[in-house]
């Protein structure tokens, strides 16, 4: 993880998946020094140049940042600590429960 910060008694950790040739932006939410749960942003290939012509990923976060913690503030605010994935396609965005995916997927 690149970032760490703190909102009320969590810190948050967050970064680009290191060595990922897709877009995959994590956040992990860690209380009492034990991990809580993951949120994560994920940008479809053919999405990207909708932030990026270049599909700079460290230009998407520079640009998307701010609007990504105010989406993890609300999931702890909401006391969702569910693992969750604001996937972002070209036809729209969603969030998806991780836990509901049959291929497991790690941050690091």
């Amino acid at each position: 993880m690149q970032n760490a910060w703190i909102y009320k008694n969590f810190e948050i950790q967050e970064g680009l998946k290191p060595g990922s040739k897709t877009f995959r932006y994590f956040f992990k939410i860690i209380e009492s020094g034990q991990k809580k749960c993951n949120y994560c942003v994920w940008i479809a290939d053919d999405a990207l140049i909708r932030f990026d012509l270049s599909k700079d990923f460290n230009a998407i976060v520079d640009s998307r940042k701010d609007a990504w913690h105010q989406w993890v503030k609300a999931k702890i605010d909401d006391s969702d600590f569910r693992n969750r994935a604001l996937k972002i396609e070209k036809s729209g965005e969603q969030e998806i429960n991780l836990s509901d995916l049959s291929q497991h997927v790690t941050v690091d």
